[in-house]
């Protein structure tokens, strides 16, 4: 009898807002859907604005609008042969119920669902969430609000106590993103040692900083980076280091 294959259970989370998760979450799903070939499912439970889903609208009006992303997505969706990953909307509190029944009824099994959650941790269902997840990635700044309250958060979370919903193979993982190459590599060495100190892990490719993680699809007339309906550019992935990136996240994640 034939079983259906287990579906990764990942969520780019953070308990501080602008630190790029719902941006990661796009990039990261986007290329592996539409380049890597993997088959993926986004869980957009950032309840009330619900920003993935909005990027998607907004995608779907530019795609119509602009040459360029239309000749990129005629091209891209003859040579894949396949739909673009779905994204639901839903609160934290339901997004683990929905996602299972949602690949329950479809014909195509994701290899990874992807969570993106509220920031702010007390907020229903995240922690519950959270502690179902196969991997948590959260995104770090060399910003010392921003280091203290994941670092405060990412130790608090490791030291719950185990519940039914509990992932006993849950790993979490750091890693920095947005970085300003005019930095004193000095200050990355001294969080680099307070995360070492406190055995937390953290992944070895830092994600540059680019003005395009804050530009939508409708204001990038002749080039493809943050977009739900297409993956970003090779050139583009390469200067913001976001290749290497997916080299380490695939091993960690072990596709």
């Amino acid at each position: 009898m034939e079983t259906k294959k287990r579906t990764l259970k990942i969520s780019f989370s953070t308990p501080k807002g602008g630190v790029g998760k719902s941006t990661i979450t796009a990039l990261v799903a986007s290329v592996l859907h539409f380049r890597l070939g993997y088959n993926v499912l986004v869980m957009d439970c950032d309840f009330p604005q619900h920003s993935l889903a909005s990027m998607r609208e907004r995608d779907l009006k530019t795609i119509m609008q602009n040459d360029y992303h239309k000749r990129a997505a005629m091209k891209l969706y003859q040579s894949i042969n396949k739909k673009a990953y779905p994204i639901i909307s839903c609160k934290a509190e339901n997004a683990l119920t929905t996602a299972e029944e949602y690949i329950k009824s479809s014909p195509v099994t994701p290899d990874i669902t992807f969570f993106d959650l509220p920031g702010t941790a007390n907020t229903k269902g995240v922690l519950t969430t959270l502690r179902a997840m196969d991997f948590i990635f959260s995104p770090i700044s060399a910003d010392r609000l921003v280091m203290e309250s994941t670092l405060s958060f990412t130790k608090a979370f490791l030291g719950l106590p185990e519940s039914h919903e509990s992932n006993k193979e849950q790993k979490m993982w750091l890693f920095w993103n947005l970085v300003d190459g005019r930095e004193k590599t000095g200050l990355y060495e001294a969080y680099q040692r307070v995360i070492n100190e406190l055995n937390l892990l953290v992944m070895e490719t830092k994600i540059m900083d680019s003005k395009r993680f804050r530009k939508e699809t409708d204001d990038t007339e002749n080039y493809v980076f943050r977009s739900s309906l297409l993956p970003a550019e090779p050139q583009l992935l390469k200067a913001t280091r976001m290749d290497l990136f997916f080299e380490e996240f695939l091993k960690i994640v072990n596709l």
